[in-house]
């Protein structure tokens, strides 16, 4: 264990060494600046000083507006504070703001791109590979199903239920027909419709998502191998919010063995999306495709004779539908993976142990108290719950959940932010006295991302059941 993970660190503390790093590093930049011919700012581009420290104050007013994304006491939607060193690094490459596009406009960070989606692709277990960053998931999924269908061009996309909408939204923009199959109890992809599904239609490439937005459910992709042996398709992986859990997959202690062989079958999938902007501790937006097989950068080829011309090594431009990109997130992504690895003990394996013990110890929280059900047990750090009703139907709970939410999220004096979830069948079906008088039920959903959550547990947990009016005592 290292000297940092020994000597507490708080907040405030943290928010200090920053203040000290990054004046130390803007000067160390400046220097590589005064290489170059001092030049006279342009008179269309001066503001004074006073300007701009009002419109920066007015700034910091606005966005007093946000709710706290970067504290465990908001557990409500996928926001991950990035890490200091991102942020700083992203700063720092900025302030040159190279274009990942060509090796022309990014140099530096086109070679950090490489490196970063290297490391990646040998975290899922690809051999070889073919990938870049991207602003988005929803990106790099539009790339994905791209390649798909210039591969299969008159075949279908088939995913879950519960994938995500990009999947839907992104063939009715490349014209490709999608199919919805069915999901079973855990939310995972149900095999079963999805062989049926293969027999009576025209499926080309099958989207497997480790991590859905709802509920983080994992579908089996070690299960789908042998459905594409049988049927001959291509396997997508969606691991844009699950995607890092790959870290814990050899450990069956952390994972549920079903997940956790679903995450080590990825080294046999065709392509996979993974959004660091995610678990990764990069600021927005940071994506990420990658494609086992290298060839389909065949696909990428076009002509742009004004922009690639230093170099005759491939450049990002051209294994990518997404022109302009920041190369700032490269240098991000660069920097915090050189101080959080990709392994399973230390670095973002280290940190993703803690948001997986939160959701387990919240789970076990909720189990052992009959006045709450989840909605399933949490295959990630995603927690889903709802407080049991004398009367049992859905119409009762969701009206009470409701009523959690804005008492917690309006707390003057000890708020805590939670999400809402759309619960529809199968999903809660193992709730038996549950009676389905609408259509959904609305259920708490909390998002324990910060490794900080661990620690909180129980605050959070205390708080809500406050908001239900149980106290301690009872």
């Amino acid at each position: 264990m290292s000297d940092s993970n020994k000597t507490p660190i708080w907040a405030s503390e943290q928010r200090r060494m920053t203040a000290r790093l990054l004046p130390e590093a803007i000067e160390a930049l400046g220097r590589w600046q005064l290489r170059w011919p001092d030049y006279e700012i342009d008179a269309t581009l001066r503001r004074s000083e006073a300007q701009m420290r009002e419109v920066l104050y007015e700034l910091l007013e606005r966005l007093t507006e946000n709710y706290p994304f970067f504290h465990p006491d908001y557990a409500g939607q996928m926001l991950k504070p990035p890490h200091a060193v991102a942020t700083m690094a992203y700063f720092l490459a900025q302030q040159i703001n190279p274009n990942n596009h060509a090796l022309d406009g990014g140099p530096a960070t086109a070679k950090m791109e490489y490196e970063v989606v290297a490391d990646l692709a040998r975290m899922f277990g690809y051999d070889e590979h073919l990938g870049h960053l991207t602003s988005s998931g929803t990106i790099a999924n539009l790339e994905a199903l791209w390649v798909a269908r210039q591969l299969h061009p008159d075949s279908q996309v088939a995913f879950s239920r519960e994938a995500h909408y990009t999947h839907s939204r992104m063939c009715e923009v490349l014209g490709i027909d999608s199919v919805a199959v069915e999901v079973d109890a855990r939310g995972r992809m149900d095999l079963d419709d999805l062989r049926d599904k293969l027999r009576a239609g025209r499926i080309g490439t099958v989207v497997m998502t480790t991590g859905t937005t709802a509920i983080g459910a994992v579908d089996p992709v070690d299960e789908a191998l042998g459905l594409r042996r049988e049927f001959d398709f291509r396997i997508h992986v969606d691991a844009a919010y699950g995607g890092f859990f790959r870290l814990l997959a050899d450990d069956d202690r952390v994972l549920e063995s079903r997940d956790a062989s679903a995450f080590r079958a990825i080294a046999e999938s065709d392509s996979i999306v993974v959004d660091p902007h995610k678990h990764g501790l990069q600021p927005y937006g940071c994506g990420s495709v990658i494609f086992r097989d290298p060839a389909v950068g065949r696909f990428y080829r076009h002509d742009s004779p004004y922009t690639y011309f230093t170099s005759k090594d491939l450049h990002l431009g051209e294994i990518s539908l997404e022109c302009s990109r920041a190369g700032a997130a490269a240098a991000a992504l660069w920097a915090t993976l050189r101080c959080f690895p990709l392994s399973a003990e230390a670095g973002l394996g280290a940190v993703l142990r803690q948001t997986r013990a939160a959701a387990c110890e919240w789970a076990r929280l909720l189990r052992g108290d009959d006045r709450w059900r989840l909605v399933v047990d949490p295959s990630l750090d995603i927690v889903t719950f709802y407080p049991a009703t004398p009367e049992c139907t859905t119409s009762s709970i969701s009206a009470v959940v409701e009523d959690i939410f804005e008492r917690t999220m309006n707390d003057e004096e000890d708020p805590v932010y939670l999400a809402k979830f759309q619960v529809k069948r199968p999903l809660a079906s193992g709730d038996a006295e549950l009676i389905w008088d609408a259509a959904g039920l609305t259920a708490l959903r909390s998002v324990l991302m910060k490794p900080e959550h661990l620690a909180g547990v129980a605050s959070l947990h205390a708080r809500v059941m406050r908001a239900r009016g149980v106290t301690n005592d009872e």
